[in-house]
């Protein structure tokens, strides 16, 4: 059964979130997950247990917050040659997206915090924003910088004591390093194999897709990753996002 103390919306009753919001709780965090390949050692929905995990610390150490459930899939066309892959349009995505706004709005949340965490999610995200918060009360925060994304991941390697640094950052040592914080049982760990490493662009991957790049699906050496390593670079956006969601918060 269900916590009464859990911050996960979909895990509450709907007294409860009334009872929530009657207590001043009036921040939803959004995850913006995908569904696709993480190469031949990492699940399928890597980065919606990313977003599930971020979205209820986020919330936790706000203390006045919810999660709502991790959107997925999210714009993933450039991994569609690898099976199990799902995708959708920009345009799809960014009508759920407003679609949930809109009703945590009606709800009475005055703040909604987007948060992606698939590299393609992020230009939709940071798009349709701007729109959301035209049509709605809620003031709508978007945390869809990718480069302090990725900066963040780096660093929690670093930090961890992993000298180790990727460019782009997928099914590599950082997220690799994440999922075993999450839960390790869910690596393949007797699958781990590296992939290219060095410069590698954002651009030439969402143009030509990462099966004209890797074969396994892997950029960097997933090798490297360690479960501590994961709990750091989580650790550190988290408190980057809270900071920033704080801050935001302040200037409404």
């Amino acid at each position: 059964m269900a916590s009464r103390r859990s911050v996960c919306l979909e895990e509450m009753t709907w007294p409860e979130v009334e009872s929530a919001l009657e207590r001043g709780t009036r921040t939803a965090i959004v995850a913006v997950g995908s569904i696709e390949q993480h190469g031949p050692h990492l699940p399928l929905n890597m980065d919606t247990l990313d977003g599930d995990e971020l979205a209820r610390r986020i919330a936790t150490t706000l203390g006045d917050a919810l999660a709502a459930p991790t959107i997925r899939p999210g714009c993933s066309g450039h991994h569609i040659e690898f099976p199990g892959t799902i995708t959708v349009a920009p345009e799809t995505l960014m009508d759920v997206i407003r679609s949930y706004c809109r009703s945590l709005d009606e709800h009475g949340f005055e703040h909604i915090v987007l948060v992606p965490t698939h590299g393609g999610n992020f230009g939709p995200v940071e798009t349709v924003a701007p729109q959301i918060a035209r049509e709605i009360d809620a003031a709508v925060i978007p945390l869809a910088d990718l480069d302090e994304h990725m900066r963040l991941l780096n660093e929690g390697l670093t930090e961890a004591g992993v000298e180790y640094e990727q460019d782009v950052i997928h099914a590599g040592a950082a997220e690799t390093a994440v999922v075993l914080a999450i839960d390790e049982d869910l690596v393949r760990v007797e699958d781990i194999e590296s992939g290219p490493e060095g410069e590698i662009t954002t651009a030439r991957l969402l143009s030509e897709g990462f099966k004209s790049i890797t074969d396994n699906g892997v950029l960097g050496d997933p090798n490297e990753a360690t479960p501590e390593a994961g709990e750091t670079i989580i650790r550190n956006v988290v408190d980057a996002y809270v900071d920033h969601i704080e801050t935001e918060r302040r200037s409404v």
